[in-house]
Formats: structure tokens, sequence, C-alpha cells
């Protein structure tokens, strides 16, 4: 096949991706009943279910996955003899924050500054959108050389894992040669990547209990043990003095041998302010995809509006630790929960719930899949030979895949490039990215096919 002619193609189709991304990302689908309702998840679900019928999909299914969501799967049957290439994106997004932050209603695609603005534009819904349109793409020039399989999930964000248990209790349903996961990105706009290593992710909720109720801090503030503090105690024993993680009995100092990351770039990307510091030590790769990261993400406290002069009695967070290749999470797991039971003070009463974990992934980059990947973004972007980056995130369902399909070459790919700022708000999705990267996966399928054949 001709780069060029196919590239005129995909180049055409972006008018249309343009209108399904809006009509995608208009549908508040976040799966989560508690913060928008889940006819909304439920109406995405049908779009892409539809979206897949319409361009010859058999076998399309809603699939009732044991969280309560939905997942999306579509077969489209390529020549005798083809191999087959599973193509994976989600629907459901963050939420999107404050809506008052955002330039632009954040469930309306909107375009400012040659970018399209809205939650889910980039991650994930803008790689269904990708997926769509490298198909469209090669059925026009030929035919899709391959069998295609597409799964499109429905709570990749909220990481409760109903598409993991589907996929274990119905193996043969997502069993491919190949497996593209559309929901990563490139390191720069322009620079095509593909992600080789995700970390993994455990995910606490801990509890510390000091007193029968709240007492008055001047009656008894000084001699009554206030929960509060020692939860921020126990929460700073899980930092160095340079603000390295430090989970005893964790590793910690594991280097990045791949593509670095200046630390001028990440402050950028970041949006560091003007005299702070970043924390850790070692190169920034080294921090972000080679070793652990703890994250307070929540503490349940009195709001400082309409505190009373209270010492508290208790007091909860919510704590994740990233998790590198390399480090079986379980463990990671134990190791967290030691730590923190031995780092409460004043013999406090401490908890630890555990509420999700996800294992680290390293692909193979010498297979023949990343060889057929390297001269496709080589092609669609003008020359640009390909980078390999890791990922400081988690993609749980990556292991699941590799556990039951270990033959099979998992690549990982997308628009989630730094500019595009998801799970933050005023998230958006480049079009030139969109364009290319859809361009990159419709000549992938025809030179992984070539390769095979």
């Amino acid at each position: 096949m001709e780069q060029a002619p196919l590239a005129a193609t995909v180049a055409a189709l972006q008018p249309r991706a343009r209108d399904e991304l809006a009509e995608l990302v208009a549908f508040k689908s976040v799966a989560d009943p508690a913060q928008f309702p889940r006819a909304e998840c439920e109406a995405a679900a049908r779009w892409v279910a539809d979206a897949l019928r319409a361009e010859g999909f058999e076998d399309v299914a809603l699939l009732d996955t044991p969280d309560g969501t939905q997942s999306v799967y579509g077969f489209l049957p390529g020549p005798a003899g083809a191999p087959t290439v599973l193509l994976y994106a989600h629907y459901d997004v963050q939420p999107p924050l404050d809506e008052d932050a955002w330039h632009t209603p954040p469930f309306e695609l909107t375009e400012r500054d040659g970018r399209w603005y809205g939650r889910g534009a980039a991650d994930c819904k803008g790689g269904v959108i990708m997926h769509l349109t490298a198909l469209r793409a090669l059925k026009e020039h030929g035919g899709v050389p391959v069998n295609v399989k597409v799964i499109v999930e429905g709570s990749e964000e909220q990481g409760t894992g109903g598409l993991e248990r589907y996929a274990e209790a119905h193996p043969e349903l997502l069993a491919a040669d190949t497996i593209v996961i559309g929901d990563a990105g490139n390191f720069r706009v322009g620079l095509p990547t593909v992600t080789a290593t995700l970390r993994g992710m455990t995910l606490l909720r801990v509890s510390v209990e000091t007193l029968a109720g709240n007492l008055h801090s001047g009656q008894f503030g000084g001699a009554a043990p206030d929960a509060l503090a020692a939860l921020i105690r126990v929460l700073d024993s899980l930092r160095a003095e340079d603000g390295s993680t430090t989970v005893k009995g964790l590793a910690a100092d594991a280097v990045w041998e791949g593509l670095q990351y200046a630390e001028e770039d990440f402050r950028n990307d970041a949006k560091v302010l003007d005299g702070v510091g970043l924390i850790g030590s070692g190169t920034v790769a080294d921090r972000i995809w080679a070793r652990p990261a703890v994250t307070v993400l929540g503490i349940d406290c009195p709001p400082v509006i309409g505190a009373t002069p209270s010492v508290q009695a208790s007091a909860r967070a919510l704590i994740s630790l990233r998790v590198p290749p390399g480090v079986d999470v379980a463990e990671a797991n134990r190791l967290l929960a030691e730590h923190l039971r031995s780092s409460v003070p004043w013999g406090a009463r401490l908890s630890v719930e555990q509420i999700g974990q996800g294992q680290p992934f390293r692909a193979d980059t010498t297979s023949p899949a990343y060889t057929a990947m390297r001269e496709a973004m080589r092609v669609a972007y003008d020359g640009q030979e390909m980078a390999i980056a890791g990922q400081g995130g988690s993609i749980p369902l990556c292991n699941t895949l590799a556990s039951l399909y270990p033959q099979a070459e998992i690549l990982l790919i997308g628009l989630s490039e730094p500019e595009a700022q998801i799970h933050a708000v005023n998230e958006s999705v480049s079009p030139q990215e969109l364009e290319k990267l859809s361009l990159t996966e419709a000549l992938f399928l025809e030179m992984y096919a070539q390769g095979k054949g």
C-alpha cells in the first residue's frame, strides 16, 4: 500500500472524526453513579456499538461486566488465514473536577488554539475515533487486511476491574495475535512513541482513631491524642526529606535506560510553580517510570470553613502507590500496609483497607509487531523514528491480557501527550495527532499483515 493515497483518505475523514468525537464527548460517561447517571455510560456504550455495526462488525455486544458497567465488543473478519488484532480503547472518563475552571464546557467539544477541548477528547474517546478512522481508511483502499476485534471498556478510569474479570471468565473472547492498546500517548506532539512499560498501582484507605469522640481543643488539647495529627505523621513517614517515596522494604533505586525526560520539559509539562523544586532523586525518567511513587489522593477531615476548635477523634486518607515493572504489586501492597501500621504514633488505632490494585507491565519491543509499528510510525510521521518511553500510570487490563494470551504482542499508543492534560481541567486532543496516529494504525495493520503473510 502506498502511503500518500492512504494519508489523503485519513485526512479526508477528519471532519467526520471531529463530528463523531463531539458526539462521544457529549456523553457524561463517568462510571460512578454517585456523580453522573448510569444512563450516560449506557448511552455512550450504545453509540460505540452502533458505530461498530455501521462498519460491518459482527457479533457486536454490550458485555455486562461484574462491576456493573458495560464494555462493547465487535469482530470484523479479514482475509482467510490473516492474523487477528485486538484494538482497545475506553469510553468512560474522569469526572470534570471543577467545571468552573474549564474555559469551555467539559462535555462540549470546542476548538481553541488549534486543539479540541473536552473531557475524554484524548483519554480515551479519541482512541475510539482513532480506531474507527484507521479501519475506514483501509476499507477505502482494498479492505482491512487482518481480522479485527474491538473492545471498548466502560470502567477503566474507576479501576474496578470489570473487563478484567469478564476476560478471565471468557478467555476466548479477546484472544488475538497482537493487541493495540489505544490508551497511551506520544512523548511530545509530533514524536511518535510507543509505551513499553506501565507502573502498577495499589490503592489503600487508611483510618486512624484515637478518641471516642471529638473534644474541645482548649479543655483537652495538649494531652488528648489527635487522630488527624497522627494520620499526618503516618503519611509523612512515606517520604524522605527530598520527597522520595520511602516504604520500608521496597526498593526505590532503579534506573531508566531509555528515552530521558529533561527536567525543564517536565517542569513545563507539570506546570510546576516558579521556585518550587521537584521531588525525589535520580533522573525524571527514573522517578516517574522506574521507581515507586506514593500519592495521598485525599484526606477526610473537617474543612476549614465551618471547623470547630476540636481535637479530632478520627481521620482517614486514600493512598495510591505506583509500582514499577519488576515489582509484584501484592508484595508492594503488603509492605505499604506494614509500613503504615508500624508508623502510627501514640498507640493510635490504625486500620488499612485495600480498594484496588493492578500489576505493572513491560512489553517485548523486539517482537515483529513492534517492527511493523516502527516502520508505520516512521512513514506516518514523515521520517521521524519511533521513540520508546515508559508511563507512570497503570492499565491493569494489560497484565490480564498478557497473562491470558502470553504469545500475543502488546503495543501501547494513543493521544495522551503532555499538552492533552488528561485527568485535569481543560483536557484536549491535538487534531494533528489524531490524524497522524489514525494513519499510523492503518499503516501498521497493513504492514503487520504483510509480515505475517
